[in-house]
């Protein structure tokens, strides 16, 4: 590895890509706080978040066109392709606002790293979620079109009058016409796409020549770099059975990891592609402020999701009993609240541009 390392706020404020493919660029060690990295807190777990909502008084679009089914009791989508292994409850969709605000933390409040201009036209933003990236950027780019698509009806009933939402399964053919888009943003479908390439195919055909293309995932391992995580930890296990898991469903967990997306995003046709990696901590052991904020709201987002993230793929793919994997995904969140593990994931962003025809 050639690259140098820089720091979290470096790699996300230096000036965007111009012309030509940059080179990898390893996501730096975070420096701890010596009093949390020593384990000098008495409980760790004291670090830990009460869950609380974010967005309590969120509207959903009419009942009539769910299609749920019931999984220990919380709803998981269903659709022609696949059944997402994640819950579409409030619980979970709090956790994903919370992780949308942890994201835009450590990008220093951007909502893309692509360099799109001031005036980026139509947008897509392909598994919305809760539609809360695409109605941020709708409020901070007025003159644009955002579109948002899901397979889950779980996004608000009012929003700016630029942003409107679809249900539509994007690893099904798309119903835009192809060069429609300006900008497609892509976050957080790890787990959920049974051809990457495929998809970013769909993408660069969506796409005007000289749109931007970006994706945003993270990896599911968590890692430290002050604490020696041993091979049969929690954390490296818990890691192993989702990417097992992926496997055993087809769609992929480990598309963050390496530099896979770049490598992709250049072999369907995309220029100037660009690749950073952010390590996101759990926890406030962080000496940065800002990155020891951040922290605590990861928790808070992890502490929120852990039973939705765990129960689908502990007892439907692997086929433990409720109460085995109950028990599993307590000892996982007992683990991860531990400040002084000094505790990451990584985050992986990266964008491209669809070559214009005199390029």
């Amino acid at each position: 590895m050639t690259a140098t390392n820089q720091s979290v706020e470096e790699a996300t404020s230096q000036s965007p890509v111009e012309a030509t493919s940059q080179p990898p660029v390893e996501a730096p060690a975070l420096e701890p706080d010596p009093q949390v990295a020593g384990g000098s807190h008495d409980d760790d777990g004291d670090w830990a978040f009460e869950s609380r909502s974010i967005a309590s008084s969120t509207d959903s679009l009419t009942e009539s066109i769910f299609d749920y089914r019931k999984l220990h009791g919380r709803p998981y989508q269903k659709t022609e392709t696949t059944e997402y292994w994640a819950p579409v409850d409030d619980t979970q969709n709090e956790g994903l606002d919370i992780i949308h605000n942890v994201l835009l933390m450590v990008l220093n409040d951007r909502l893309t790293l692509a360099p799109i201009g001031d005036n980026p036209g139509n947008v897509l933003d392909i598994g919305t979620g809760t539609g809360i990236w695409a109605i941020d950027f709708a409020d901070q780019y007025p003159s644009a079109e955002v579109t948002g698509t899901d397979i889950s009806p779980i996004q608000p009933r009012w929003v700016p009058p630029n942003c409107r939402f679809f249900i539509e399964d994007c690893v099904l053919d798309w119903t835009w016409p192809p060069d429609r888009f300006d900008f497609i943003h892509l976050r957080a479908m790890y787990g959920c796409i049974p051809d990457w390439e495929a998809l970013y195919r769909k993408a660069f055909k969506h796409l005007k020549p000289g749109g931007w293309f970006e994706d945003v995932e993270m990896d599911v391992k968590i890692e430290s770099d002050h604490v020696s995580i041993a091979e049969d930890h929690i954390f490296n296990k818990w890691a192993d059975l989702f990417y097992e898991g992926g496997v055993k469903m087809g769609r992929s967990f480990t598309v963050a990891q390496g530099h896979t997306m770049k490598e992709l995003m250049e072999k369907v046709g995309f220029v100037d592609v660009c690749e950073k990696k952010v390590k996101v901590p759990l926890h406030g052991w962080p000496k940065d402020p800002k990155l020891r904020n951040v922290g605590l709201l990861a928790q808070l987002a992890l502490d929120q999701s852990l039973d939705g993230f765990g129960t689908f793929m502990l007892t439907q793919i692997h086929g433990w009993e409720p109460t085995q994997a109950a028990v599993y995904i307590a000892k996982m969140r007992q683990e991860t609240r531990k400040a002084s593990n000094c505790p990451w994931y990584m985050t992986t962003v990266v964008y491209g541009r669809k070559p214009k025809p005199e390029d």
